[in-house]
């Protein structure tokens, strides 16, 4: 019998993985994790798609209403329509930017998703009680107002996270990359809200079917992707970055007021122009066309304007990491200025050349692209640290959607106005404000926005957390706990190191 000195436990053999093994794991997980990443990219943009496309839609649904409905469709009404959107999109990108810093980024994308979905399908069923002309004016208003609320959260929700998958994909083209799922997918779903309802007007179908099948369309692209949203997780960057509690929100407007007034300040410039002259070119073609014009010849018209967002957006994205955001912005807003006055100056000569016309009215649109519509949305994405980024992007947009409001609100009393019963002088003298204006926001872009083009995002997090370090601020806010932490969806089914190591055993 052995001494009890002399007894020792036995010893389990443990078969530990050679490091070719080890190096397999490691880089198989990089793969999964790229490719997690990749799918972000491509699935947080697809439903702007939507956006893009009920924005859009207005145009050509305003010239069925007014051939429906003819001096019933008021002006005033219209303009109550087209702002109920913009109202809604401006709560939306506050709420949501709010929602996906503090509680995630794919909560907020989900609950975005579900209301584009909600709204587009109650505005293609709206109906007056009793039959009420007004009541339907009314009721697309109100619908109008929840489909805003979500088209404009998806700003927030969706560029912060194609901006953070897009510096894990392509670091050094990220701005490309953002672009091509951002804004070229929103000026996409412009040229489909004129082809659709092109497509349904040629074939025959009468004004009321050709609205409401053109609203019930917008309801595809995001339950296209409700199920890959549903998949996907928050970016590594936010489970490190993210601050879900104690915000020092009054250090960081001290430390960012500067670059809120030029993203915020620059935003209202181009939606004051944008949309106001996107929403009613539609009404504008009409007149010029004549009065004799058909749906089918407006909306031929309204196509090829649309079309020329698509060379904007695609020169701006690979001009913004060739010569950087801050000077394609400025670029962009300097020459659709310069471009404005000089239609503003001629206008009634160019309408006597009405294809002429059109191709400057879509050049002016198209160099609004290639600079403030590529570079807003993702300068707002990349200046900002993660922890704030939702929520300072979601400011930004907001300022640029009142923007849009109030452009909307004043574009047809200010034609009246400046026109003095010439509403075609008045468009002219339009033109030569909303140029102006461009040029103001040139010089916003320029003085006040950084250009963070070869940053890395981590850069400015890191700078962040030195700031509020040396404002006395406890770094541990920081990050996800592990009990906030869940599994990428991606690498949720792959087996854990234990459950190897027991095979190997």
């Amino acid at each position: 019998m052995l001494d009890k000195a002399e007894y020792q436990e036995p010893m389990q053999a443990v078969v530990l993985p050679e490091k070719g093994q080890l190096d397999n794991g490691s880089m198989d997980k990089k793969e999964k994790s790229r490719l997690s990443a990749i799918f972000t990219v491509i699935f947080s943009g697809f439903a702007l798609l939507s956006d893009g496309y009920q924005v859009g839609v207005l145009s050509l649904v305003n010239v069925c209403f007014t051939k429906i409905y003819g001096s019933e469709f008021t002006p005033a009404m219209s303009t109550r329509i087209g702002n109920s959107l913009f109202v809604g999109c401006i709560l939306g990108q506050i709420g949501f930017g709010f929602v996906c810093d503090r509680v995630g980024r794919k909560v907020g994308l989900m609950l975005t998703t579900f209301l584009v979905i909600l709204g587009a399908a109650l505005c293609a069923g709206a109906y007056g009680a009793g039959g009420s002309v007004e009541g339907l004016f009314w009721a697309l208003t109100v619908y109008r107002g929840i489909l805003g609320v979500g088209v404009g959260g998806e700003y927030p929700c969706s560029s912060a996270s194609a901006s953070e998958a897009a510096d894990e994909v392509m670091p050094g083209k990220r701005g490309m990359l953002f672009v091509f799922v951002t804004n070229f997918v929103i000026d996409a779903g412009f040229v489909l809200s004129a082809m659709f309802p092109l497509i349904l007007g040629a074939a025959g179908c009468s004004y009321e079917v050709i609205w409401r099948t053109s609203f019930a369309f917008g309801v595809l692209p995001p339950l296209s992707v409700m199920y890959f949203r549903f998949k996907m997780d928050n970016s590594e960057i936010f489970q490190k970055n993210s601050m879900k509690k104690n915000v020092p929100y009054l250090l960081i407007l001290r430390r960012y007021w500067k670059y809120l007034l030029g993203t915020g300040g620059s935003w209202f410039f181009y939606n004051f122009i944008s949309y106001p002259f996107g929403i009613f070119a539609g009404t504008i073609l009409d007149n010029a066309i004549g009065t004799d014009a058909t749906f089918v010849q407006t909306a031929e018209w309204m196509l090829l304007l649309n079309v020329f967002y698509l060379p904007g957006s695609i020169s701006g994205a690979f001009a913004s990491d060739k010569i950087g955001r801050k000077k394609t912005m400025t670029l962009g807003f300097f020459a659709q200025g310069v471009l404005g006055i000089f239609m503003g100056i001629f206008y009634k000569k160019l309408l006597n050349i009405f294809p002429l016309f059109v191709v400057l009215y879509g050049l002016f649109m198209m160099m609004g692209e290639f600079g403030p519509g590529d570079m807003l949305g993702l300068v707002s994405a990349e200046i900002y640290p993660t922890a704030i980024r939702g929520t300072a992007y979601g400011w930004s947009a907001a300022f640029g959607k009142f923007g849009a409001f109030v452009g909307t609100s004043v574009f047809k009393p200010a034609i009246a106005s400046f026109g003095h019963g010439d509403e075609i002088l008045g468009q002219g003298r339009v033109f030569i404000l909303a140029s102006c204006l461009a040029i103001v926001g040139s010089c916003f872009t320029w003085f006040l926005i950084p250009d963070y083009s070869k940053k890395a995002l981590g850069e400015e997090d890191e700078d962040f957390k030195q700031y509020l370090a040396s404002q006395g601020y406890d770094l541990s806010n920081f990050g996800e706990k592990p009990e906030e932490k869940q599994p990428t969806t991606l690498e949720a089914g792959a087996p854990s190191y234990g459950d190897e190591k027991h095979q190997l055993a």
